[in-house]
């Protein structure tokens, strides 16, 4: 069987993904066959094509990009019990640009009935990654202040909307009036616009000078060591993304005064065994039916489209969720 792919055979900007077509053979032992119906895009992709630190591993070219996607089981390999012909199911595991694909049976995850593909492909990587991030690394409790950079973004949205299910005053930045409606729509307090306001002043603010529990940083470099004012003694930054570059080498005496905590995570740590990964997944859909997350696709691109759909999340000109469909 031939299958569409998108790949990379050197690293650089949109104009390096390739698109081709290889052969799938039946799945193996303990593999499952899996014909997608969307496949997610997120930041992690685009770290990857450009050959930036990321959580991705290092690979020899040509390499398929891509880690999340969700469809229909098409065939069941020796040895896999729980998983049938048909089933609705996401993946998380790497190489998801392509249309159809065999994986190892434990990185599949059954979903829910509510729960349509489309919706998994383009939301399953931020929605486990809030999961570790809200529950695990920093366990939010009711009462905490807590705040969200790119609150308008794919993960934003979905941090602040938990963030305030369990208790939390969430203050988010944005980098417009128009983001900030998105922000605020989507389980934001206050939401201070970055480009206008200085963010440390207005948290502090915002917290009568007390700061905030935890800071939930995806940018990085623009936002990172001027977040380490905003924190109450003993908070915690987490620094899981750098959309603005790496955060570079920074004095550790900026942590001493009031015993300061900082994390770089990544999510593949937090789902590194069939275990775990069951685990969050059923963690976050419990959040979903609660009605604590309001899970959407913002954004679709036709497969073909995936060199646009990269300029666009590259140019932090989006909002919400995107997904490729094949």
């Amino acid at each position: 069987m031939l299958t569409d792919i998108v790949c990379i055979n050197e690293h650089g900007g949109p104009e390096v993904l390739a698109f081709c077509q290889i052969g799938v053979a039946p799945p193996g032992p303990g593999e499952v066959q899996l014909r997608q119906s969307a496949i997610g895009v997120n930041f992690a992709d685009i770290y990857q094509r450009k050959g930036a630190h990321g959580p991705h591993a290092p690979a020899p070219f040509p390499v398929t990009l891509g880690s999340v996607g969700a469809g229909k089981v098409t065939a069941v390999g020796a040895g896999v019990e729980g998983i049938s012909v048909g089933q609705r199911v996401a993946c998380m595991h790497p190489g998801a640009y392509q249309v159809t694909r065999n994986v190892p049976a434990g990185r599949i995850v059954p979903l829910p009935d509510a729960m349509p593909e489309d919706v998994a492909g383009a939301t399953l990587l931020r929605g486990l990654t809030a999961e570790y991030l809200l529950r695990r690394l920093y366990a939010v409790q009711p009462g905490d202040i807590v705040l969200v950079h790119a609150a308008a973004g794919g993960m934003g949205v979905l941090l602040s909307q938990w963030a305030r299910a369990l208790g939390a005053t969430v203050i988010g930045t944005v980098g417009s009036e128009a983001k900030r409606d998105v922000a605020l729509a989507h389980g934001c307090h206050h939401v201070v616009n970055y480009r206008e306001t200085d963010f440390v002043a207005a948290v502090l603010a915002l917290t009568d000078g007390a700061g905030v529990a935890v800071v939930y940083d995806a940018v990085g470099k623009d936002v990172f060591v001027p977040s380490l004012q905003c924190l109450r003694p003993c908070g915690m930054a987490i620094n899981y993304g750098t959309a603005s570059g790496d955060v570079e080498a920074f004095d550790l005496q900026l942590l001493h005064a009031r015993s300061l905590l900082v994390s770089r995570p990544t999510l593949r740590t937090y789902i590194a065994t069939p275990q775990a990964l069951a685990g969050a997944a059923a963690t976050l859909f419990k959040a979903v039916e609660a009605g604590h997350l309001r899970l959407s696709v913002d954004r679709r691109y036709p497969l073909s489209a995936v060199r646009d759909a990269h300029r666009d999340l590259e140019g932090r000109a989006t909002t919400g969720s995107a997904v490729l469909v094949p």
